[in-house]
C-alpha cells in the first residue's frame, strides 16, 4: 500500500516527520502489508524508500535542499528536470494507480479552500480522487478547508465516501465537523465488498474511507477554531496563498495550540496507516474478516 511523502517534507517539523514516517511504515508491516512511501528523487519516481531517502525528505527542506511539493501538475516537471519532490495525496494516488496499488494512506486530503469564490482555490487531490481507482484512508479533510464545499465536490465527482465506524465526517484534528457521512462501515468485510463492487461496476475514481483521529488525541473544536481564525488572518495579511498556504496554516496552528495539533496529527497518521494496512492485506488475501 502507498504512503504519501508531502507530510514528511512539508507537513511536519523535524524530527517528528521522520519518526512518524518510520512508525507508519512499521504499522503497515504489522498488518502483514508492504508499505511503499512514494517520492521523486533525482528525477525518478520512487515507490518504496530506503532509510536514507526518508531521512533526506525529512531533513532536506530545513537544510536548504530543494524538495518540491509535487502535485499532479508538477510531476512531469520535477521528473523532467531531475529534481527531488514530495508527492501530495493526489499525486500519490496517480502513481499508485499506475502500479496497481489499491490502497493509500494519508493524513487528510486537500479540498476546497475557504473563500473559494474569490480565490478559486481547490486542491488537485479532488481531481485525482475522481479519476483513479485507489482506496484512500484519511481523517477527512484538513481543518483549514471549507468542509461542506469539499463534500459537495466529492459527491459531484463520484467519489464514494465511507465512514469507518462513524456517521460524522471527521475534520483532521477533530473527530467530527458537523457534516454527516451517508455510508458507514463497521468492519473490513463491508469496506472490501464496497471496493470490489466499485471495481466490478468499472466506476472511475476512488473510494475515500474516513477514519477519525483517536479520541484521546482529538482537539477541542473551539480551541482549533480560534487558532485557525488567527492563522487565516495572518496569512491574509502576509499575502500567503496557493501551495504555500497549507504548510503555513499548519505551522501557525501548531504554534498557537502549544503543539496540541501536532499531537493530533501524529496520532491520526499512525491510525490511518494501521487501518490502510489491514485493508490492503484483506484485499490481497481475499480474507476480509
Amino acid at each position: 500500500m502507498a504512503l504519501e511523502s508531502t507530510l514528511i517534507a512539508h507537513g511536519l517539523p523535524y524530527p517528528y516527520n521522520l519518526e512518524v514516517a518510520r512508525e507508519a511504515e512499521a504499522a503497515v508491516r504489522r498488518q502483514d502489508a508492504i508499505p511503499a512511501t512514494v517520492a521523486i528523487l533525482g528525477g525518478r519516481v520512487k515507490v518504496g524508500l530506503k532509510e536514507k531517502e526518508l531521512e533526506f525528505l525529512a531533513t532536506g527542506p530545513s537544510a536548504g535542499k530543494a524538495v518540491v511539493k509535487s502535485s499532479l501538475r508538477d510531476l512531469s516537471i520535477v521528473v523532467g528536470r531531475g529534481l527531488a519532490g514530495a508527492t501530495t495525496a493526489g499525486a500519490t494516488v496517480f502513481i499508485a494507480a499506475r502500479l496497481g496499488i489499491k490502497v493509500m494512506a494519508t493524513g487528510g486530503i486537500g479540498g476546497v479552500h475557504r473563500g473559494f469564490g474569490e480565490t478559486l482555490d481547490i486542491s488537485a487531490d479532488l481531481e485525482a480522487l475522481s479519476r483513479y481507482p485507489v482506496t484512500v484512508v484519511s481523517s477527512g479533510v484538513k481543518s483549514i478547508l471549507d468542509v461542506g464545499a469539499t463534500l459537495e465536490q466529492l459527491e459531484t465527482r463520484g467519489v464514494s465516501v465511507v465512514g469507518w465506524r462513524t456517521s460524522r465526517f471527521p475534520g483532521f484534528f477533530v473527530r467530527e465537523t458537523g457534516f454527516p457521512v451517508d455510508w458507514r462501515a463497521e468492519n473490513l468485510t463491508q469496506v472490501v465488498n464496497i471496493i470490489r463492487a466499485r471495481e466490478a461496476l468499472k466506476l472511475p475514481g476512488a473510494t475515500l474511507v474516513v477514519n477519525p483521529v483517536p479520541e484521546k488525541h482529538a482537539m477541542d473544536s473551539a480551541q482549533l477554531d480560534k487558532a485557525l481564525a488567527a492563522a487565516l488572518a495572518e496569512a491574509a495579511t502576509e499575502g500567503i496563498r496557493g501551495k504555500e498556504l497549507t504548510p503555513f496554516l499548519l505551522d501557525r496552528v501548531r504554534d498557537l495550540t502549544d503543539n496540541k495539533s501536532l499531537d493530533a496529527n501524529l496520532a491520526l497518521i499512525r491510525n490511518n496507516a494501521v487501518l490502510a494496512g489491514r485493508l490492503a492485506a484483506a484485499l490481497a488475501s481475499g480474507d476480509s474478516g
